[in-house]
């Protein structure tokens, strides 16, 4: 009897020829994931097991897993041979003492001796033997007997399974440069596109000496919370003291924070086309703050060709709320650090700006040179 992992597939069962491709992806992420654990994998229809590891390591291999996107759940499970005495046995073992069950079964293997049915009902009435204190109830048990006889001979008893991630693994559907901020919306953000299949490098702005380097690790600290899901991450960290000072010196005041997110994406795309990426992600949420009107939104992306995706416009706060605690990053980006968005923060910023004023406001600054300068000194960070 050997204790194995049961890795089934979310998604991807439902593409057709180029399945290969998306299990390709979801194989480099699981390895990646597994990095510095022994273990083998082994590829079977519609799932994978993993074998030969310590059992002391199936909670963290476990947790790992658990932020694979494409991972629909796995299962600890007793691997026997396909005899039903060894079946059997592994059944009781995954067995609680008391309370009410029910035995479910697959036979990928039809040349075995008995159809599901009837290996369900000889288990269930050995078990009741050798179990005085259980029941059966095959409505609402308390737990399940799984028993899988796979066509290799072997079969596969487990109770529980546990819930995957779900998606579509990292890498199967492009490359987005996410606006990473010390807030909570960001990486909410960065979470759900890269549940799809994108994967996520992040950018993150900062207004040092006005913020202090404490706001900068807190995002460092949030990128690698995020790093797990999207299986590594490329962080990009830019100053832009002397953008903010600038439109603060030359421009409205009023316009601050929709001059200042223009430059962002600016920059975010001539990073995106060094690093390969196709889109910039952002936190945004219709109407949450000034700067997210629909016409703020849109001065903002009118200053880059690239697409900007906004997994949360939707979203209402005590929503983002709730995915950012069961991130884990919440907890993290309710520390109070500002970050560079709160430097010179107008007391009445434009609410609902025209592009024509926003374009006039431009115009009194060196908008190419202030870029070039921040590119130049960008600090990059692999998580």
């Amino acid at each position: 009897m050997t204790t194995v992992i049961i890795i089934r597939y979310s998604e991807i069962y439902l593409k057709g020829k180029n399945r290969g491709f998306f299990e390709r992806l979801l194989e480099e992420n699981i390895s990646k994931a597994l990095k510095g654990i022994k273990c083998e994998r082994v590829k079977q229809s519609g799932r994978y097991l993993l074998d030969g590891y310590d059992e002391e390591d199936s909670e963290e291999i476990l947790f790992r897993l658990g932020r694979v996107f494409g991972i629909h759940d796995m299962s600890v499970a007793e691997k026997v041979p396909s005899d039903m005495d060894e079946i059997l046995r592994a059944s009781l073992n995954v067995c609680e003492e008391e309370g009410s069950f029910k035995v479910l079964c697959q036979r990928a293997d039809k040349s075995f001796s008995l159809n599901s049915m009837e290996i369900c009902a000889e288990i269930g009435g050995k078990i009741l033997e050798a179990r005085p204190n259980l029941t059966v109830d095959i409505h609402e048990p308390d737990f399940y007997v799984n028993i899988d006889v796979r066509e290799n001979g072997t079969s596969l008893v487990f109770k529980d399974r546990v819930k995957g991630p779900g998606g579509m693994p990292v890498g199967t559907a492009g490359k987005g440069l996410l606006l990473l901020s010390g807030g909570i919306d960001s990486p909410v953000a960065g979470h759900m596109i890269a549940k799809r299949g994108m994967k996520v490098d992040g950018m993150h702005f900062h207004s040092y000496p006005y913020t202090n380097l404490q706001a900068k690790e807190k995002v460092i600290t949030l990128a690698k919370k995020l790093s797990p899901y999207t299986s590594g991450m490329t962080l990009y960290i830019v100053k832009v003291t002397k953008i903010q000072e600038e439109i603060h010196k030359k421009c409205n005041g009023d316009y601050m924070v929709t001059l200042l997110r223009r430059f962002m994406v600016r920059i975010a795309e001539i990073v995106s086309q060094k690093d390969g990426a196709q889109c910039i992600i952002t936190g945004e949420s219709l109407g949450q703050v000034a700067s997210q009107t629909i016409e703020g939104m849109t001065s903002t992306g009118s200053a880059t060709t690239l697409p900007i995706l906004r997994p949360l416009v939707g979203f209402d706060k005590e929503e983002i709320i709730e995915r950012a605690k069961a991130i884990d990053t919440f907890s993290t980006s309710i520390e109070p650090f500002e970050d560079c968005c709160t430097v010179f923060l107008p007391k009445h910023p434009v609410i609902h700006p025209r592009l024509s004023d926003i374009l006039k406001e431009e115009a009194k600054l060196d908008v190419a040179a202030l870029v070039e300068e921040a590119v130049a000194d960008i600090e990059v960070l692999s998580l």
